[in-house]
């Protein structure tokens, strides 16, 4: 039985599996509905301190699907955080209502851990600043999956900003689970993935590279991320590292295999709209897909 989920390495293969297989369950049987009934005496509150669109719609979307109440927390500008009350106390005062899941985002690595020893309810983690990012893993798997027909024996090219961004080391973490992958670390050396990430992986064989042209053609998969100018210290850092890739129609052209291009969006100038009538372009199809993966965990974890 699924309860927190944390991080991606909490989660084992079979872990994975099961929810890859009931995301496709739940698509199916929603096919033609607009609720399945089956989840209309629970509650699930999305409690997002830190901006976001797709993730937080798409829990609510999952919630109301399945038949739950959805609530959410609302803005960190509306609520007593703005009196200086402790996040602590803040998940205290919420799971003190007794939802059935609590959907936490939050800027501060580590925090979706502390909320999981506070909270009697299962806690999500929806983005922990930096850190990690599961249910976007396993969004970006359940896309794979659909698109490849597998989740092994892939090449997968993950670009942009690896050191800053949070769905990079989830994804590899869930890959690694998974027999004969490669990822290709695509980065200049100051956004490069961190040692800390690469050192928990146990599986998968990675490389890094600065360039994308010259393994286009090795890829099953480009994950395209956007240089994360909020992660940054140094406005004058981004300002310099903030163009360092852009994948265009016209780069993509030039090459005779192309892989499937995705993005965790929101995306800024990495990643040009002219590429988004091309048939490798699965970006907005992977964000619709996190509904039916987070309708999938919102089952196993409420055991419905």
């Amino acid at each position: 039985m699924i309860t927190d989920v944390i991080s991606a390495l909490d989660l084992d293969r079979k872990s994975v599996e099961l929810i890859l297989n009931e995301a496709e369950s739940m698509r199916n049987q929603l096919y033609g509905k607009r609720c399945l009934h089956i989840a209309d005496e629970k509650i699930v509150i999305t409690v997002f301190l830190e901006p976001s669109t797709r993730t937080r719609l798409s829990f609510q979307f999952a919630a109301t699907y399945l038949g739950a109440k959805a609530i959410d927390f609302g803005t960190t500008e509306i609520s007593s955080i703005q009196k200086g009350e402790t996040f602590e106390d803040t998940i205290r005062m919420v799971d003190g209502y007794e939802p059935d899941a609590i959907v936490l985002r939050q800027s501060v690595p580590g925090n979706a851990k502390r909320a999981a020893e506070i909270s009697a309810a299962p806690v999500i983690n929806a983005g922990d600043g930096a850190n990690e990012h599961p249910t976007q893993a396993l969004t970006d798997m359940y896309t794979i999956k659909r698109e490849i027909g597998r989740v092994n024996g892939l090449t997968i090219g993950l670009m942009g900003d690896l050191k800053h961004g949070r769905t990079v080391s989830s994804l590899s973490y869930m890959l690694d689970k998974f027999d004969e992958n490669t990822v290709i670390y695509i980065a200049p050396d100051e956004l490069q993935v961190s040692n800390e990430v690469v050192s928990k992986l146990k599986n998968l064989k990675y490389k890094k590279s600065d360039r994308v042209d010259g393994v286009m053609e090795d890829l099953d998969v480009l994950y395209v991320t956007r240089i994360q100018k909020e992660r940054f210290i140094d406005n004058a850092e981004y300002e310099r590292l903030k163009g360092s890739y852009i994948i265009n129609r016209d780069f993509l052209e030039k090459f005779k295999r192309r892989p499937i291009i995705m993005h965790p969006l929101p995306r800024i100038d990495e990643l040009a709209s002219d590429v988004d009538n091309m048939k490798e372009a699965k970006y907005f199809e992977q964000a619709k897909n996190g509904v039916y993966v987070r309708m999938a965990l919102l089952k196993e974890i409420m055991n419905l």
